[in-house]
């Protein structure tokens, strides 16, 4: 039995709380993992761009395809497009996917945005293999090791926990009922309808 609670365990490792209706796989610690349940039917599939202001807000945005430079200049406005790791050129476009899933650190529905080719191929590997056929059925643990430049991403199948579907079923259900509309991400609205 651990000592300390779950919330407190999300808290201080991270999760939980502290990143609000978003989960992103690149906001893990080194050695962090996170347990989820995808309940979208189908990822949504993007290319991002990061632009900032001069007061170094940053914003993140969405294309439906792979964008050119003149896409990107029309659709950044007053933001200016973020330069590579090196700040030697643009930052190009990254591929990316997002999707709704259960969050087991605090029991949510939220988007989770996958931007790393190793996730997303492992994902789509999994996928197609017949025994994880029913992809809604199983719960995925995913885990980061390393840090900037030699960062590892995994991907695991894990059985789903016991006693979960029912709550898993009900908060996509009132996440459903309440608009939660992953398409939004595209347009850069916000993808929990009203109520968030």
């Amino acid at each position: 039995m651990a000592f300390i609670s779950k919330k407190a365990s999300s808290i201080v490792s991270g999760g939980g709380t502290s990143t609000g209706g978003y989960l992103s796989a690149s906001k893990l610690g080194d050695g962090d993992s996170m347990r989820i349940a995808i309940v979208s039917p189908e990822p949504l599939e993007y290319f991002t761009v990061w632009g900032e202001t001069e007061e170094g807000q940053k914003k993140p945005f969405r294309f439906l395809s792979e964008p050119s430079p003149s896409d990107i200049e029309a659709e950044l406005g007053e933001f200016k497009q973020r330069m590579n790791y090196e700040g030697t050129e643009l930052e190009k476009p990254k591929f990316a996917i997002s999707l709704f899933v259960f969050d087991y650190a605090d029991e949510k529905i939220k988007v989770l945005e996958l931007a790393q080719k190793t996730i997303i191929k492992e994902l789509d590997k999994i996928s197609q293999t017949e025994d994880y056929a029913e992809i809604h059925a199983w719960d995925f643990i995913i885990s980061r090791t390393g840090t900037k430049m030699s960062t590892e991403y995994k991907i695991l199948p894990a059985p789903r926990k016991k006693g979960f579907d029912s709550k898993i079923q009900k908060a996509w259900e009132d996440a459903i009922e309440a608009g939660y509309d992953i398409q939004q991400l595209a347009v850069g609205g916000n993808p929990f309808g009203e109520s968030k």
